[in-house]
């Protein structure tokens, strides 16, 4: 039985760099760790990959190629890996011995709450391969300065831990930069346990980005 984290989250949010740091943090405690970059886009790895899918696809050349924009190639490319999983299955096979799996998986959020493909890959891996995963979602912490924001991301976790069915586990990113973006209204507490909404109505009123999406009935 194996174990590893599918790493999901909106671009930017820090995959890479959590995957880099997670990676070095399990290796300091004894632990062997294969890190597997499932972004066909992303040619900037901070880390030494185990598996890299650009050897098998690469979003630019679907691009130009298919005449595709950057969304639609993800899509295509995460179709053509999962009509290929036997290349990744074979890559990923030297590993299951007594490795700990992390997948960097691209930012596109449709691909995790809307999309099937990357779903069924994932659900192919855990039933040929015997994996235990545990979906990790990135959001920026930045989005707690902002109501509309905040609560948006919890609409798209919420989505994507239901479309995904796996265990899910949410983590605020880049929580050290958080107060650049200003005073949060509530402790932070308020926003990682996700307590009561009704609190930040008051706040969503006097947002005048917000303002004009309210509907007041009599």
């Amino acid at each position: 039985m194996v174990f590893g984290q599918v790493v999901i989250g909106p671009p930017g949010s820090g995959k890479t760099t959590y995957c880099n740091g997670m990676s070095q943090f399990l290796q300091l405690i004894g632990r062997k760790v294969a890190v597997i970059n499932m972004d066909p886009a992303n040619d900037m790895l901070p880390y030494e990959c185990a598996v890299n899918i650009e050897e098998l696809i690469k979003l630019s050349d679907v691009m130009m190629e298919h005449s595709l924009g950057p969304n639609g190639g993800l899509v295509y490319c995460m179709d053509y890996l999962e009509k290929n999983i036997d290349w990744l299955q074979s890559k990923l096979k030297p590993l299951l011995k007594d490795h700990y799996l992390l997948f960097d998986f691209p930012g596109q959020v449709e691909l995790f709450f809307l999309h099937s493909n990357a779903k069924r890959l994932i659900e192919k891996l855990v039933k040929k391969l015997n994996l235990r995963l545990t979906a990790v979602h990135l959001i920026d912490s930045h989005l707690c300065s902002d109501p509309g924001k905040y609560i948006s991301a919890l609409l798209l976790s919420l989505s994507t831990m239901l479309h995904l069915e796996l265990p899910h586990i949410n983590v605020l990113s880049k929580i050290d930069l958080i107060e650049s973006y200003g005073k949060l209204a509530f402790n932070l507490d308020f926003y990682t346990d996700v307590q009561d909404l009704s609190y930040l109505q008051h706040h969503l009123d006097q947002d005048p980005r917000s303002a004009k999406y309210r509907c007041d009935f009599v």
